[in-house]
C-alpha cells in the first residue's frame, strides 16, 4: 500500500498500475479516435470537394451544351426567316417587274391603237378619193390578171367607184404593156352586192371604212382591197418599225 499527494485513499500497487495503464490506454484510444475522426473528416472534405468539382464540371458542360443547342436553334430560325424574307422579296420583285412589263405593254398597245385610230380617220377621208380608189382597183387587177372582174364597194361609194373604172382599166393595160409588152385589157363592172356601211359609234355589227373587193370566176377568186384589210396589213407589217421609232430603248 502507498499514499500520494492529495489522494484521500490508498490503493495497492498492482491496482494503481492497472489504473495508470487504463488511463494511458484511454488517452491513446481517444487520440486514435481523434486522428481517425480527423482523417475521416479530411477524406470526406476531399471527397466532397471532388464531388463538387465534378458537379461543377458537369454543370459547366451541360450549360455549354444547352447554350450550343440554343445557338444552333437560333441560327436555324434566323436562316429560315432570312430565306423566307428573301423568297418574299424575290416574289414581290418578280411581281413588280411583271406588273411594270404589263403596264408597259398596255401603254404601247394603247399608243399603237391611237396611231391606228389616227390613220383610220385619215383613210376614211380617202374613201371618196377617185385617185385612191383607182389605185386599189389597179392593184387588185394586177394580182388577178383576169379579163373580166367584178368590183364590189359600199352602196354610198357606187358613184365614186363607177367614175374610177375607166381610169383603172387604162392604167392596168398601160402597166401590163410596159412590163410585158403584151396588150391586155380587163372589163370591169360594179357588183350588185355591197360592202357593209361605215362604222357607227356605239353600234355593233359588220362595217367597212371604204375601198373595194375584186372578184372573178363567179366569185371563186377574190382580192380584198378594202381600207380595213389594208390598214390591218400595213399595221402588222409596219409594227416593228413603228415600235422602233416610238420605243427605241425597248
Amino acid at each position: 500500500q502507498f499514499c500520494r499527494g492529495s489522494l484521500n485513499f490508498c490503493l495497492p500497487r498492482p491496482q494503481l498500475r492497472r489504473k495508470l495503464f487504463a488511463a494511458m490506454d484511454s488517452k491513446e484510444a481517444q487520440s486514435q479516435i481523434t486522428q481517425m475522426i480527423s482523417f475521416i473528416a479530411s477524406e470526406a472534405q476531399d471527397r466532397a470537394s471532388e464531388i463538387q468539382k465534378k458537379g461543377e464540371e458537369e454543370f459547366s458542360i451541360e450549360v455549354h451544351r444547352l447554350i450550343t443547342e440554343q445557338k444552333e436553334k437560333v441560327r436555324q430560325t434566323y436562316e429560315k426567316k432570312v430565306k423566307q424574307i428573301e423568297t418574299q422579296y424575290a416574289i414581290a420583285k418578280s411581281m413588280a417587274i411583271n406588273k411594270q412589263r404589263l403596264e408597259k405593254i398596255k401603254a404601247r398597245q394603247e399608243v399603237m391603237h391611237k396611231i391606228e385610230g389616227d390613220v383610220r380617220a385619215k383613210l376614211v377621208s380617202e374613201s371618196s378619193s377617185q385617185a385612191f380608189i383607182t389605185k386599189l382597183i389597179v392593184q387588185g387587177l394586177l394580182m388577178l390578171l383576169e379579163s373580166k372582174v367584178v368590183v364590189r364597194c359600199r352602196e354610198k361609194d357606187v358613184g365614186v367607184v363607177k367614175g374610177c373604172l375607166a381610169g383603172a382599166q387604162a392604167e392596168y393595160a398601160k402597166l401590163i404593156k410596159a412590163e410585158t409588152g403584151a396588150t391586155k385589157e380587163c372589163a370591169l363592172e360594179i357588183d350588185t352586192q355591197y360592202l357593209p356601211p361605215a362604222p357607227v359609234a356605239g353600234k355593233d355589227g359588220a362595217s367597212c371604212l371604204g375601198g373595194v373587193v375584186l372578184a372573178c370566176q363567179g366569185g371563186k377568186i377574190t382580192i380584198d382591197n378594202t381600207i380595213d384589210v389594208r390598214l390591218r396589213l400595213v399595221m402588222e407589217q409596219a409594227k416593228p418599225a413603228i415600235r422602233g421609232l416610238l420605243f427605241p430603248a425597248a
